[in-house]
């Protein structure tokens, strides 16, 4: 896949959450955007911004656009980042948006999403923004 460009379509997902339940995309788009960041639980700029992520994405919530936050990383090599661990930063974070799995990092390869946190902004049409 290459990069996504400037009003290039989201690609369609669907993906475990730590909630319990399975989450599509179409499902979790909001009213005005979606904002998908990948992160993961280890990653020392992740832990540097979660507190203001979470609070942008409460505001963002706010005026209609949702946040979605998934982890493509291999918990065997980043025991920090397994499912569990992702249930528990949620927790600890506050998290009031989803937090999914992508544990065969194919939803990370359609998005070339190439670190954490990388986020990728989209209208209400889904289509690229940032």
């Amino acid at each position: 896949m290459t990069q996504l460009s400037i009003g290039d379509p989201a690609p369609d997902f669907t993906l475990p959450g730590v909630d319990g339940r399975s989450h599509g995309l179409q499902d979790l788009r909001g009213e005005k955007g979606t904002v998908i960041v990948f992160i993961c639980n280890h990653c020392p700029y992740v832990k540097a911004v979660i507190d203001r992520l979470v609070s942008e994405a409460r505001a963002l919530e706010e005026i209609g656009v949702a946040t979605v936050a998934i982890s493509s990383n291999d918990p065997e090599q980043y025991p920090e980042d397994s499912f569990d661990n992702m249930k528990t930063f949620a927790r600890e974070h506050g998290f009031t948006f989803p937090y999914l799995y992508d544990g065969t990092q194919a939803v990370a390869r359609a998005y070339d999403a190439v670190c954490t946190p990388d986020f990728f902004g989209f209208d209400a049409d889904l289509g690229l923004q940032y």
